[in-house]
C-alpha cells in the first residue's frame, strides 16, 4: 500500500490560492464540541490535520481523520461533531 505524504500548510495554501481561495485558515476545535446545523457565506475546501470529526450534510455523515479532505459549498446546511481530542483542519475559503 502506498503512503501519501500530507502537504505542509504552505503547500496547501499555495495550491488553494491557485484554485481561487481568498484566504486559508487554521481552524482548531475543542474536544467533543458539536456545532448544530448551520451554513456559511463562503465555499470551503479543507484538510484534517489532527484529531477527528464527523461532518453531516444532507443527512449523510462522514467520519474524517488526518489526511482526509472535504468541501462544503456556500449556503450548504451542515453540522459538525468533534472527537475526544478535538480536531484541527486547514480551511481554504472562497468568498
Amino acid at each position: 500500500m502506498a503512503t501519501t505524504t500530507m502537504p505542509t500548510f504552505e503547500e496547501f495554501t499555495d495550491a488553494a490560492k491557485r484554485q481561487g481561495a481568498d484566504e486559508v485558515l487554521v481552524r482548531e476545535w475543542a474536544a467533543n464540541m458539536e456545532t448544530p446545523l448551520h451554513d456559511h457565506p463562503f465555499d470551503t475546501r479543507a484538510m484534517v490535520v489532527r484529531g477527528e470529526f464527523w461532518l453531516t450534510v444532507d443527512g449523510q455523515t462522514r467520519h474524517l481523520r488526518p489526511g482526509d479532505t472535504f468541501e462544503v459549498d456556500r449556503g450548504t446546511r451542515h453540522a459538525e461533531r468533534y472527537g475526544p481530542q478535538g480536531a484541527t483542519f486547514w480551511a481554504a475559503r472562497k468568498n
